[in-house]
């Protein structure tokens, strides 16, 4: 596997905190990653550095070798990061099948004022089968609005496969996601996510998740990388279960 993500010695001040304190890492191509710490650890100021929403103070980030630091949002987009927030907020008097019709406008950077374009049978075709993925397939004329808080995590990251990505990251995907769905959600995301050889980064507070389905995880604490592991040596490390986990161990 090749290295798909880079940084290297990535630090960012907001005043006299450091919420990036040289930050050094590389993440191979299809791996799934979570990322987990404490709140103002600096776990989504490092996507933030990652996506072009936050500009290192210094330090270097580079996507399939090439540098990226300081790059606007929509350009790191082009070259094929997305993140799920990167595209607008579902449009929920819409259906399913209308909003990824807009997403894959976005991508071709297609006017959507006018419905006719869109609806052609090759668009159409392309976003009924990028919406079967993640389980839409017998639902597209559905409005957004009828759609547990869970069918919306999937559609939102749905969305974001309409962009092409090698490298998708996810803020916390099964907040707000009851119990009883939550595995459920995260096996289509990362079902998805494996046939489309696309590499996974995701935030998440829920262990239970990080541990069924990050092959690595990387623990931030007040601005550096306190732990990267597979899950099993990550949560058995002491410096973790104290920091990061609460256990007093």
């Amino acid at each position: 596997m090749g290295v798909v993500l880079e940084a290297l010695n990535v630090v960012r001040h907001f005043g006299a905190v450091k919420a990036a304190d040289n930050v050094s890492v590389q993440l191979q191509e299809g791996q799934t990653v979570g990322i987990v710490g404490p709140n103002g650890s600096g776990k989504t100021t490092f996507v933030n550095i990652v996506t072009g929403y936050v500009k290192p103070t210094a330090g270097q980030v580079r996507f399939r070798e090439q540098d990226i630091t300081g790059l606007e949002p929509r350009e790191v987009t082009n070259l094929g990061i997305a993140r799920s927030f990167q595209i607008p907020q579902l449009y929920t008097s819409l259906t399913i099948l209308e909003n990824m019709l807009i997403a894959l406008s976005i991508r071709s950077r297609q006017h959507w004022g006018f419905w006719g374009p869109l609806k052609s049978a090759d668009r159409v075709g392309e976003a009924t089968q990028l919406l079967a993925r993640f389980g839409f397939a017998g639902g597209i004329d559905q409005r957004v609005s009828t759609l547990p808080e869970g069918g919306r995590k999937l559609l939102d990251v749905a969305l974001s496969f309409a962009l092409g990505p090698k490298l998708l990251l996810l803020d916390e995907p099964t907040s707000g996601v009851s119990v009883d769905d939550k595995f459920g959600v995260m096996d289509t995301l990362m079902e998805a996510m494996k046939r489309s050889e696309i590499t996974a980064v995701f935030i998440e507070h829920d262990m239970d998740i990080v541990a069924r389905y990050a092959d690595r995880v990387l623990v931030f604490a007040e601005g550096s990388i306190l732990a990267d592991g597979d899950p099993d040596s990550v949560f058995a490390n002491p410096a973790v279960r104290t920091h990061v986990l609460g256990d007093g161990v």
